[in-house]
């Protein structure tokens, strides 16, 4: 009987074991601060200047034929004002060999607009960068 009478013992300080009280959690509220009303507008990309320059029409055109096509540029080896806005000639490398001198090179050239965008492209010849070109 003294078992069984320790048994219920144990059980009865168990089940009137107080728990500690939960902890409320709080949080320090910063004062609150007046967020400035914001313009409802979509984004829109920066304004661009109309007519762009030499310089900056040839990076734009490495950067959106890159984009395009995966492949790294080497340079660009031409640039001309046209009409209507820009050709661009780039000099890209489209197959990387070892030794390097046996990299399989093309010369691409991209149209522009006036304001710098892109209108398109294509392969103007490949060659191997070990070949002897034009003197």
């Amino acid at each position: 009987m003294s078992e069984s009478s320790s048994e219920a013992e144990q059980s009865t300080d168990e089940g009137t074991a107080k728990k500690a009280p939960a902890r409320k959690r709080t949080t320090k509220k910063s004062p609150a601060k007046k967020a400035a009303p914001r313009k409802a507008s979509a984004r829109t990309e920066p304004a661009r200047p109309k007519r762009m320059t030499g310089p900056r029409v040839a990076a734009e055109a490495v950067r959106q034929l890159l984009e395009l096509t995966g492949k790294g540029a080497e340079g660009v080896i031409g640039l001309e004002r046209t009409e209507d806005g820009w050709s661009v000639k780039v000099e890209v490398l489209e197959l990387r060999r070892i030794p390097n001198t046996t990299d399989v090179l093309a010369i691409y050239e991209v149209t522009m607009d006036g304001d710098g965008e892109l209108e398109g492209y294509r392969r103007l010849q490949r060659y191997v960068r070990g070949t002897p070109g034009e003197a």
